[in-house]
C-alpha cells in the first residue's frame, strides 16, 4: 500500500527570516529543573534535526489548503492560495503549535495553567519560539485547545515516522547520525500489548444516566430561555430539584427493608419525569433552530446547544430501557448493549480480570514499542474491545503504510495474539515469531530457542513501558471529550513520548568522551 504522503503531495516551504529574539536569563537551579532545561534543549534539537518540524509545516499546510478549498467550494467562491508574507506567518505559527503541544503534554498541565506557565516561564517561551523581541503573545487556553486538534491523527502518525526514521538512519561517510546518537534506534524487534485506558466518565450507574440527562437538557434549556426563547413550561430549576430529590431517594432506598420495590416505584417516577423533560427541551430547541438569529449568539454557540440536546435526546430512550431491564425487570444486559455514558458512547466494558481492575470502563488501547523503547504504534478502539489476535493484523497493516514497517524482522506478545491464522501470516510476511504460544507443549518447544526467549524477556518491559505512556503522559483519566479527539491526544502523547525517550539517550559527542576517558 502506497505511503499516504505520495497520495496527497505536500506544498513546498517557504524560507523563513530569523526574527530578533529576548535574553534568556541563566538560572541556577535545583537538578530537577536542570534535568527538564537539558530535555527541552535536547527536543528543540531533535525537531530541527530529524525534519519534524518541517514536516509538521507541510502536513499543516497541505491541511489549511484542503480546508480552505471545502469552504470555498461550499460557498461557491474560489480558492485563494495564500501569498508568500502569510505562508510565512502561517508557519511560524505552525512551529509555535508543534512546541505548545509537546511542551504541554511534557508538563502534564491542562490548558488554564499551561497559559499560565507559558506567560511567566522565558525559557519556554524560547522552546515555544515566542520569545520575540518587541512583544511577547501568549496564546490563551481557548488557543491552546485549538492547538491540540491541529492535525488529523493520520497526519500525526507521518510526523511521528519522521522521527523515527530519523534516529534509525545510519552513520553517513563521515560517521556522523542525523540525530546525532551514539547508537541508531533498533526497530527490527516489535513487541506490543493491550490495555485499557480509563475515559473521564463516572462510574456507569444505570440511574445516574438519567439525572445526567436530566441536568443537560435543563441546562441546554436555560441558556435559551435566557435569550427571551421561551416555551411553555414549569421553571427549569423546578425540574432539577425534583429529580435531585427522586435520586436522593434512590440512594437511600438500599437502607430500607423493602428497597428492591422503592427502587422500582423511584425509577418509574424517574422515567416519566424524563420524558417529560425530553418534551420541553426538544420544543426548546426546535425554537432555537428557527430564531437563534434574534439572539447574541452566534451560529457555532447556537449549532454547539442543538448538538447537545441531540445527543441526549439520542441516547435518552436507550439508558431509559436499560435502567428498566436491570432494576425493575431484573434481567442482564450484555456488555455488548451496554451505555455507559450520555456523553461518550464508545465508552465500552473492558474485562481485565486482574488484582486491583477487575472490570474497567473506557476505550482499549494498542501499544507496540521497539528494542530501544520509541512507541512503533498504536491504536485506540472506538467501541467494543477487538480481539488481540485481530489486532496484531490491523497493527502490521498501518505500519506498511509508513516507512517503519520495512524495519520489522521479529514480532513478540503474549499468548492472547497467537492464532493459527497470525502464525501464517508472519511466515508469509518472512517475519520471526516470537508470540508466545497458547498450547504448553509448544510452548516448552520454543523455549530452546534461543531468541526466542531473549525476546519473551525482553517483553516483560512492554509493561512498563505502558505504565510510563499511560500516567507519566497520557494521564488517567484520558480527559479529552469524543473519540477523534481522544484518538488525537494519544498521538501527541506518543510523539512526546518518543522525543523524551530519544532526547536521554546517550549522543555520539558524549561516547566518544566517555571511550577517551577510558583509555
Amino acid at each position: 500500500m502506497p505511503a499516504l504522503s505520495s497520495v496527497r503531495p505536500l506544498p513546498e516551504l517557504v524560507p523563513e527570516q530569523e526574527y530578533l529574539t529576548g535574553y534568556v536569563t541563566t538560572v541556577i537551579g535545583p537538578i530537577e529543573y536542570r534535568v527538564w532545561k537539558k530535555q527541552l534543549e535536547r527536543i528543540n534539537d531533535l525537531l530541527n534535526l530529524s525534519g519534524v518540524e518541517r514536516n509538521f509545516q507541510r502536513l499543516s499546510l497541505r491541511q489549511r489548503d484542503e480546508d480552505e478549498q471545502r469552504a470555498a467550494k461550499a460557498e461557491t467562491r474560489p480558492f485563494r492560495p495564500l501569498s508568500v508574507g502569510e505562508q510565512v506567518g502561517y508557519q511560524r505559527l505552525c512551529s509555535q503549535v508543534l512546541r505548545c503541544n509537546v511542551a504541554q503534554t511534557m508538563l502534564g498541565e491542562g490548558f488554564r495553567r499551561f497559559a499560565c506557565r507559558l506567560a511567566e516561564s522565558p525559557f519556554l517561551q524560547w522552546f515555544c519560539k515566542l520569545d520575540r523581541l518587541d512583544e511577547v503573545r501568549i496564546p490563551g487556553k481557548s488557543a491552546l485547545q485549538r492547538y491540540s486538534q491541529w492535525l488529523p491523527e493520520e497526519d500525526m502518525r507521518q510526523v511521528i515516522d519522521t522521527l523515527l526514521m530519523a534516529g534509525a538512519e545510519s552513520r553517513n561517510e563521515d560517521g556522523k547520525q542525523k540525530l546525532n546518537l551514539a547508537e541508531e534506534l533498533n526497530l527490527e524487534s516489535y513487541f506490543l500489548d493491550t490495555t485499557c485506558v480509563k475515559l473521564n466518565i463516572h462510574f456507569p450507574v444505570d440511574w445516574v444516566l438519567l439525572r445526567d440527562a436530566v441536568r443537560t437538557l435543563m441546562k441546554a434549556t436555560i441558556l435559551i430561555r435566557k435569550r427571551d426563547l421561551k416555551v411553555r413550561m414549569d421553571e427549569p430549576e423546578e425540574f432539577l430539584k425534583r429529580m435531585n430529590q427522586l435520586c436522593m431517594k434512590m440512594t437511600h432506598a438500599r437502607r430500607k427493608k423493602d428497597g428492591k420495590r422503592v427502587r422500582k416505584a423511584v425509577l418509574r417516577e424517574m422515567k416519566k419525569l424524563c420524558k417529560i423533560i425530553a418534551g420541553h427541551a426538544e420544543r426548546h430547541r426546535e425554537v432555537l433552530e428557527k430564531r437563534w438569529q434574534e439572539t447574541d449568539l452566534k451560529e457555532g454557540e447556537a449549532r454547539q446547544i442543538i448538538e447537545r440536546i441531540d445527543v441526549v435526546l439520542e441516547r435518552l430512550p436507550v439508558a431509559m430501557k436499560q435502567a428498566h431491564e436491570r432494576i425493575i425487570g431484573e434481567r442482564q444486559v450484555m456488555n455488548e448493549e451496554k451505555i455507559l455514558s450520555l456523553y461518550e458512547g464508545h465508552a465500552a466494558v473492558y474485562v481485565r480480570g486482574k488484582a486491583g481492575a477487575e472490570v474497567e470502563f473506557g476505550s482499549q488501547l494498542l501499544l507496540g514499542e521497539s528494542q530501544s523503547g520509541v512507541i512503533l504504534d498504536w491504536e485506540l478502539v472506538g467501541g467494543n474491545p477487538i480481539a488481540d489476535t485481530k489486532m496484531l493484523k490491523r497493527s502490521l497493516d498501518r505500519m506498511q503504510e509508513t516507512s517503519i514497517g520495512q524495519s520489522i524482522s521479529a514480532v513478540c506478545g503474549d499468548r492472547g495474539f497467537d492464532s493459527k491464522a497470525n502464525r501464517e501470516m508472519l511466515e508469509q510476511a518472512g517475519i520471526y515469531n516470537a508470540i508466545c504460544p497458547k498450547a504448553p507443549a509448544e510452548l516448552k518447544k520454543r523455549m530452546k530457542d534461543g531468541k526466542f526467549v531473549e525476546l519473551q524477556q525482553r517483553r516483560s518491559q512492554t509493561e512498563g513501558r505502558i505504565s510510563i505512556f499511560k500516567n507519566g503522559f497520557l494521564g488517567n483519566p484520558l480527559l479529552s471529550k469524543g473519540h477523534a479527539n481522544q484518538a488525537r491526544e494519544v498521538a501527541w502523547n506518543v510523539l512526546t513520548h518518543n522525543l523524551w525517550v530519544i532526547a536521554r539517550r546517550p549522543q555520539a559527542k558524549a561516547k566518544l568522551m566517555a571511550l577517551a576517558k577510558a583509555g
